[in-house]
């Protein structure tokens, strides 16, 4: 329950006792009983409601299915990708330029005498 061993919650009420003391710690463990209790049957009235309201098909209703923590986004986001459309196919140019290698485009500059290309807001 939302990740607390026993070890914390060993902790939690040391820290407690410290803090309120041994006179007013009985009236807030009994508080919090209380509001364990309230939130406890807040949350059956709600259960009980929604099968009211739905009816049988409450019951039908496959709950661990719609857990959200069952959903891994990236199986979701791979899913997704693969029914994807086809993308349009682009055809290559009908004329061919010569492949030139960045060595020989090099030399070409070096030979030429022009100075090599420069960017002054690169970093």
């Amino acid at each position: 329950m939302f990740g607390l061993t026993f070890d914390k919650l060993l902790l939690i009420g040391v820290i407690a006792v410290f803090v309120l003391g041994p006179e007013r710690l009985p009236y807030y463990a009994a508080q919090l009983g209380r509001l364990v209790r309230s939130l406890k049957e807040m949350a059956d009235g709600a259960k009980d409601r929604l099968r009211d309201e739905m009816g049988p098909e409450f019951d039908e209703v496959d709950w661990k299915k719609l857990d959200p923590r069952q959903y891994d986004p990236r199986r979701i986001i791979r899913e997704a990708l693969t029914d994807a459309p086809e993308p349009p196919v682009i055809k290559p140019p009908t004329h061919k330029r010569p492949v030139e290698s960045a060595a020989e485009r090099r030399r070409q500059l070096a030979d030429s005498g022009t100075p090599a290309p420069f960017d002054a807001e690169a970093t």
